[in-house]
């Protein structure tokens, strides 16, 4: 700040022209392509709170790129030939006068923002008198011929809360040399609120007394705005993500509390000819961040026969756990009350479709007579079984059945299959075979024929389905079931 004497330091030696070109240069580009980003953010999602708050980044940047231009352009302007070098306010650029910007909203094209307007001020102490320069009246919509506001004036414009402020940084700086560096918020006479920044610091005459004391003072308001836009978007997003959490982790303990508490190898039942060697897994998605409405289930009826089940529900999140622990409830109720698969699957579907909450969701339900080795199913738009046999592989040709809750009154079909022992049986879902978007079908899970005629247990078989599958890029979790009949 140019003054015949600083109180602190000597005023700084001016850069060249020249690297003020350049700057001004490089500020230009950079606040285009910010810029380009900005209009890239209006086309996104308004709703998605991280994308409020990448746009109100934009914003906060624009704003400040702005702010930084028209100060090199003053700086520019006070560097140029035959610019004066005597003691007085510094040049500033004419802006005009622009309305103020909605919250949120973008910088009026063409005129600039308000928060790049600069206005400089001296007071002088021996005189009283007050000098302001033309943007300063702007700044505080005060017209040049009702004049200049004096330091003990200067106060009656600001909000109350912010009155104590600034009379301590003049006091600081009158009495104390102290330079002036605040904010503070004034109520203009057409109703408006304005922040502003103030830079000064006192000058001195030759004797080494305080003879006045200038001041810069900056528009900030939509600066401000911009950043209150960063803080309150951020803090949605955080909101958002810590909503995101919990709900993942209520999600992952309700579907702990359904599925089985079965863990390893499962035999069904203890004993005896035909008995079942099951084993099951659990493969989360990708991201494991969605958890789904897939389930799995084996479960040993009073007469001595098993049910192996498996399902998934659209939907993600708390919403789709839950209905899946009504549906299993249910499935497991009325499997136990004795209610064959085909039927079964019918008041699945009735109880999903009048649910309060309507979903679509697959299923497979099988029933398994030991004594028989017949294998009684139904499905509900889900992959089949698959069946391996002899080191080879393929899928039960399926019964009919349209998927649960999308149609009323719908007749489910029923199959019949002998099992013979040393048979493998597996009952997935379909997130298992689902790369990239891509349905893969079953010719993966049928390739690992030969490898599950060489394993001697479920639970070997589901470890090679886990090896192959565990770590591709499933865009849904999946449930896999494996079933081995014994002799």
């Amino acid at each position: 700040m140019p003054s015949p004497r600083s109180a602190d330091r000597p005023a700084p030696r001016p850069h060249g022209h020249h690297a003020v070109d350049a700057l001004i240069d490089r500020t230009r580009q950079l606040r285009g392509e910010v810029d380009a980003v900005r209009r890239d953010a209006v086309l996104v999602d308004e709703e998605d709170p991280r994308t409020r708050w990448h746009r109100a980044l934009c914003e906060l940047a624009v704003h400040q790129l702005d702010d930084l231009g028209t100060h090199l352009g003053q700086l520019k302007e006070d560097l140029g030939p035959g610019a004066p070098r005597t003691p007085g306010p510094p040049p500033s650029v004419p802006v005009p006068d622009v309305p103020d910007v909605p919250r949120g909203a973008a910088s009026p094209p063409g005129n600039g923002s308000l928060i790049c307007r600069v206005g400089s001020a001296e007071w002088n102490l021996l005189t009283d008198e007050a000098t302001w320069s033309e943007e300063l009246f702007q700044i505080f919509g005060r017209s040049p011929d009702a004049g200049a506001l004096s330091l003990d004036e200067l106060p009656s414009m600001l909000l109350p809360d912010d009155q104590p402020l600034l009379t301590a940084l003049v006091t600081d700086c009158l009495v104390d040399g102290k330079p002036i560096d605040g904010e503070f918020r004034i109520l203009r006479a057409d109703g408006r609120t304005r922040t502003l920044h103030m830079m000064g610091e006192p000058v001195l005459d030759t004797d080494g007394c305080t003879a006045s004391m200038w001041a810069v003072l900056r528009d900030v308001s939509e600066l401000r705005r911009s950043e209150q836009a960063v803080l309150r978007t951020r803090d949605a997003v955080r909101r958002r993500q810590h909503m995101a959490r919990t709900e993942r982790r209520m999600a992952v303990e309700l579907q702990e509390a359904v599925l089985p508490p079965w863990r390893g190898p499962l035999r069904l039942p203890s004993q005896g000819a035909g008995v079942l060697d099951v084993a099951a897994h659990y493969l989360p998605s990708e991201s494991s961040s969605l958890i789904g409405g897939d389930w799995y289930d084996a479960l040993e009826l009073p007469d001595g026969r098993t049910v192996l089940t498996v399902g998934d529900l659209t939907g993600h999140g708390i919403q789709a756990t839950s209905a899946m622990a009504m549906l299993l409830g249910a499935l497991r109720g009325m499997a136990v009350a004795g209610i064959e698969p085909g039927p079964l699957m019918g008041h699945l579907n009735h109880l999903l479709e009048s649910s309060a909450q309507p979903a679509l969701g697959s299923a497979v339900c099988c029933r398994f007579d030991p004594a028989t080795g017949s294998l009684s199913w139904a499905q509900a738009g889900h992959p089949a079984p698959l069946l391996f046999r002899n080191g080879e592989g393929r899928p039960l040709p399926p019964p009919d059945g349209v998927l649960l809750g999308a149609a009323s009154a719908v007749a489910y079909q029923q199959d019949e299959v002998p099992l013979l022992p040393g048979d493998v049986l597996v009952l997935h879902t379909d997130g298992l075979n689902r790369h990239s978007g891509r349905d893969a079908g079953p010719d993966a899970l049928l390739a690992l024929a030969p490898r599950f005629a060489r394993a001697r247990t479920a639970q070997e078989c589901v470890r090679t389905v886990v090896t192959e599958f565990g770590g591709t890029e499933r865009l849904d979790d999946a449930c896999v079931l494996i079933a081995r009949i014994g002799a």
